[in-house]
């Protein structure tokens, strides 16, 4: 089970996969936030709005953290030395 979380922390994210990391955690954010909107406002209209707007906003903020996440060596183990992270 160790070597297998090891090696997890060694494996890099592609732009593709932090894509569709992005795209399934924004679907379940929008439906949150239309539904949260929704209850407050009572509007379809206004709470489709808000959605659509924290979702074009949020898919780009999140992807970019998503990518400079990537790059932190932070947590992750180096391929050669598997016993030894970087902290």
């Amino acid at each position: 089970m160790l070597q297998k979380l090891e090696k997890s922390w060694v494996l890099s994210d592609t732009s593709g996969r932090s894509l569709i990391k992005t795209i399934s955690w924004r679907i379940a954010g929008s439906t949150s936030t239309f539904t949260i909107a929704f209850l407050v406002t009572g509007s379809f209209g206004i709470s489709s709005g808000i959605a659509v707007i924290q979702m074009i906003v949020n898919t780009f903020l999140y992807w970019i953290h998503e990518r400079m996440w990537n790059r932190i060596e932070w947590g992750k183990v180096d391929e050669k030395n598997s016993s030894q992270r970087n902290v």
